[in-house]
């Protein structure tokens, strides 16, 4: 099959499973949801098939009263932000302002959170001094579409910022990878307290950052003075990552120690670097042999589906998780078909239409 069918056979999967309303957790606008319907939405413009669109508009609506205010989310998260990324597609398409209001609460939500001396933003209100390589995703593209969209230059500034603080904070020069967070204080048990690092580098964490960045890319200026250092620093981590990319073609939890017994190969992370690695191939900022390690990844996620039925089932995906060590990570329990994972499935199976997959 193509990578058009799987996607349509996981998003029927899903929506057999929860009506748009119900997709947990259940009334929140949460970056579960969104990271799910980012990719639906992705395939509905590569298929044009208005289910799919309808889903989308579906749950936002159910999330939303009628003056365009947000029901029930967290101000003090930066996950219950990252799902008005899908505002934009719904105020493009129906010019809705109820749309417009929120995204005018969401995005200087992000512009204005607390964060450390140096500008670089807590991963939660009350996660002191933390930052999460997730925010690059949770926060990042909101306001880079928002800048562009609302013609406001200041938020382009502020999406550079954040990205070079990340790369300058959780960077390791040895391996090219970003560790997955950086407590500025060093007083939690998992920091560095030379650095300020945590100890390992987790898959999905490290996922986020390229399809972040690249999104971010779509909206800020060819001619903004930090763009060319954030091609550098997406450049550069993906050509790390494919270094650590295993036989199967999949990537391991803990990116960097595939040789460990108990370390295993997870289906979230290996998708969102093979989205990522064809968008920077098809962007131009990597070379296109870059696409055998992008197609390897694909087959290697493909051959580890399978059905139940006539439902599609994304397995190996590793639930969410906080920051820890080796022994944390690896001992995370696994889910199948559960948000994170189909969502990046489809993100990635959206990239792969892209190259005729």
């Amino acid at each position: 099959m193509k990578a058009r069918n799987y996607a349509t056979a996981s998003i029927e999967t899903m929506m057999r499973k929860f009506d748009a309303p119900d997709l947990p957790p259940k009334g929140r606008f949460h970056y579960h949801q969104g990271v799910f319907l980012s990719g639906v939405y992705q395939i509905y413009e590569r298929t044009g098939d208005q289910r799919f669109y309808d889903y989308v508009k579906a749950w936002v609506d159910s999330c939303m009263d009628m003056e365009g205010n947000i029901l029930q989310f967290d101000k003090g998260q930066m996950d219950d932000i990252q799902p008005g990324i899908l505002l934009y597609h719904l105020l493009k398409k129906t010019g809705d302002a109820r749309y417009e209001k929120a995204l005018h609460t969401l995005a200087p939500l992000v512009y204005n959170f607390v964060h450390n001396e140096d500008g670089g933003l807590w991963h939660k209100s009350f996660r002191d001094h933390q930052m999460w390589l997730d925010g690059l995703y949770m926060g990042g593209p909101i306001c880079a579409e928002y800048g562009k969209t609302f013609d406001h230059p200041e938020y382009f500034d502020f999406v550079a910022k954040q990205i070079l603080l990340m790369r300058d904070h959780c960077k390791d020069e040895a391996t090219g990878l970003w560790y997955h967070a950086y407590d500025d204080a060093r007083a939690q048990e998992w920091a560095d307290p030379v650095t300020g690092k945590s100890p390992e580098f987790w898959g999905r964490s490290i996922g986020w950052v390229p399809v972040a960045i690249l999104d971010d890319l779509d909206f800020i200026p060819e001619d903004h003075p930090k763009r060319g250092e954030i091609e550098d620093a997406v450049r550069d981590l993906l050509i790390a990552i494919t270094k650590f990319q295993s036989e199967d073609g999949r990537w391991y939890q803990v990116v960097d120690k595939g040789d460990r017994a108990d370390n295993w190969l997870e289906n979230s992370c290996s998708c969102l670097y093979v989205a990522a690695l064809i968008k920077a191939v098809r962007k131009g900022l990597l070379d296109p042999s870059y696409l055998d390690s992008a197609k390897k990844g694909y087959e290697g996620v493909i051959r580890s589906l399978s059905m139940e039925g006539e439902d599609l089932i994304v397995g190996n995906v590793c639930i969410g998780t906080g920051v820890g060590d080796y022994a944390f990570y690896v001992a995370r329990p696994t889910s199948e078909n559960d948000l994170h994972g189909v969502g990046a499935f489809l993100l990635m199976c959206a990239q792969a239409m892209d190259i005729d997959l």
